[in-house]
């Protein structure tokens, strides 16, 4: 009996870490937001069916009129595409994904786009494949408004700066206490930096936390400093450990 366990200990010793347990940083909150992003996509695409449904006239609306109705629509539409996409992006920089799955790393960085693409394209396209004598006032404020919207949520969608779990996971090695100020794309190295250091926003963080509010690389300015005070490139050595990563 005593074996048995013995043998059962050992086993359980041997069996690998999960992914989860193996990331050098926390990613709570990542999946919460990507439930939050999904349900608010699909309230955005009950919206266009809503809308669309409204313009061919499958449905009315008696107590507001149909162009002021369809606006409304294609306004609240685009708030939840861009509510839903701020929440995807915050969790792709909590738990990003690996670029070696080339598949879902575009994916995971462009769902925003794609959702977006889904709640607005398929109005536009019945507005422009209108055959029917609708009213060309209604059709022409609601196709630029859907078209408008398109382009704003697309814009607001696109995470500009991407960052892989591989780049995350070699960051957050380099140095643990770093700065950064609000709205910034850079963390900082240097509390004296002179891009932060008449900032009121600065804050003391760590790499991981820099990453998580979207800045994903070093600054250039502090870079340079600490090869000039350690003999040695920042940037290079960043470089080196990534590139011996993939």
């Amino acid at each position: 009996m005593a074996e048995k366990k013995e043998t059962k200990e050992k086993a359980a010793a041997k069996k690998p870490a999960s992914k989860a347990s193996e990331k050098p940083y926390s990613t709570a909150g990542a999946t919460e937001r990507r439930i939050g992003a999904v349900i608010c996509w699909l309230a955005a695409i009950a919206c266009e069916i809503v809308a669309i449904c409204l313009y061919s006239g499958k449905i009315e609306i008696t107590f507001m009129n149909t162009l002021v109705a369809l606006v409304a629509l294609l306004v609240i539409d685009l708030i939840l595409v861009i509510v839903g996409s701020m929440l995807w992006k915050k969790a792709n920089h909590i738990d990003p994904a690996s670029e070696k799955n080339k598949v879902k790393f575009f994916l995971w960085n462009n769902m925003g786009v794609i959702a977006c693409i889904i709640a607005f394209l398929p109005f536009i396209i019945m507005i422009l494949t209108d055959k029917e004598n609708k009213d060309p006032k209604m059709k022409k404020i609601a196709g630029i408004a859907a078209a408008i919207a398109l382009v704003i949520g697309v814009l607001f969608a696109i995470d500009w700066h991407p960052i892989s779990e591989e780049a995350k996971t070699e960051q957050v090695k380099y140095q643990n206490q770093v700065y950064r100020a609000q709205f910034s794309k850079k963390y900082h190295l240097y509390e004296d930096c002179q891009h932060i250091n008449s900032s009121d926003t600065k804050t003391e963080c760590t790499v991981e936390e820099a990453i998580n509010h979207g800045c994903n690389d070093v600054c250039k300015t502090c870079a340079d400093r600490y090869e000039k005070e350690n003999g040695k490139s920042y940037l290079d050595i960043k470089d080196a450990v990534e590139e011996g990563a993939k």
